[in-house]
């Protein structure tokens, strides 16, 4: 067994400890939960999404999601609309107003992502996601969830 802070999950809890508080601090900027942020981002990129679909994009699990939606919902970041063909399917839309927030809330995302690759070697940064993606790719789940994602 590796030592107890070399081992992976405690890597990469620590490491969250020293990547987050930026991002979190831009969240807050913005008045957003880092759930709310996820959901969000996935709606950027791909709007449109089943709430499963979301789900699994988003590692936040079904009932947890059910209140971020409502409370982006609330907010008018996002809408709710059942499916014509499947009742059972719900899919989550961006208003216009959640389209603006990405206008102003990815620039500072941008810049501490930009700060953060800046902070190890390019090949490190490199290696670090080709390390991740490796593990990921090992699990039946993540394969799952980026089959989905592609439609």
């Amino acid at each position: 067994m590796n030592q107890f802070d070399r081992s992976l999950p405690m890597m990469l809890y620590r490491t969250l400890d020293v990547v987050m508080p930026e991002f979190r601090a831009i969240f807050k900027r913005f008045r957003l939960t880092e759930q709310q942020w996820r959901v969000l981002r996935v709606l950027w990129e791909r709007d449109g999404c089943a709430l499963l679909e979301l789900a699994e994009a988003t590692c936040v699990s079904g009932p947890s999601l059910v209140g971020v939606i409502d409370r982006l919902s609330r907010d008018g970041l996002v809408r709710r609309r059942r499916s014509d063909t499947d009742r059972r399917v719900v899919r989550i839309s961006l208003t216009r107003k959640g389209r603006q927030l990405e206008k102003r809330v990815v620039p500072s995302v941008d810049e501490a992502y930009r700060r953060l690759e800046q902070s190890i070697s390019p090949s490190d940064w490199l290696a670090l996601m080709k390390g991740l993606d490796a593990v990921m790719a090992a699990s039946p789940r993540e394969r799952r969830a980026r089959n989905n994602l592609r439609g």
